[in-house]
């Protein structure tokens, strides 16, 4: 296992739609524990393949301890909304204001290539969304409303 190099914002690689795992190998299955190890190191709660330069559909949650695979994720049900900061390991130091649903409801298969649901609410609901954005190109700040700030300092980007 590994520590891979997270792209960050203006890489095009993050820009790009992902493709479906079509089935488990142990080149997948060291991607995902890579992905883990640095999602970990980074104190993050959630990484995205393309996060690390890779174009498969496999994002990697955990906010409270409950770790989550999800390979070729889908969202099947949203409901209510949420506010909140939200920052992302390939926008360093910075956050934004995001609304997201409340309540998620997503399926996607486990490393045994095994098909689950999960239903989330609150952060987890957030960086489900979050990083299943990011298996489609999307990134957070293309969400923000108002401006990005300096987690450490609270300065906006337009000071």
């Amino acid at each position: 296992m590994a520590i891979r190099n997270i792209r960050e914002l203006g890489d095009d690689i993050l820009r790009k739609n992902c493709r479906e795992v079509k089935e488990m190998t142990p080149k997948i299955q060291e991607l995902i524990d890579d992905m883990y190890d640095t999602m970990y190191e980074a104190m993050g709660v959630g990484l995205a393949a393309p996060q690390v330069g890779i174009l498969k559909r496999i994002a990697v949650i955990d906010t409270d301890g409950t770790p989550y695979t999800m390979i070729n994720p889908r969202i099947l049900e949203t409901a209510g909304e949420q506010e909140g900061s939200e920052g992302c390991l390939s926008v360093p130091g910075k956050a934004g204001m995001v609304r997201r649903p409340n309540y998620v409801k997503a399926e996607a298969y486990n490393e045994n290539m095994e098909r689950y649901e999960v239903e989330a609410e609150g952060l987890l609901a957030r960086a489900i969304c979050h990083e299943l954005d990011h298996l489609d190109g999307k990134l957070y700040v293309d969400l923000v409303e108002g401006d990005l700030y300096d987690v450490e300092t609270g300065d906006d980007d337009e000071e």
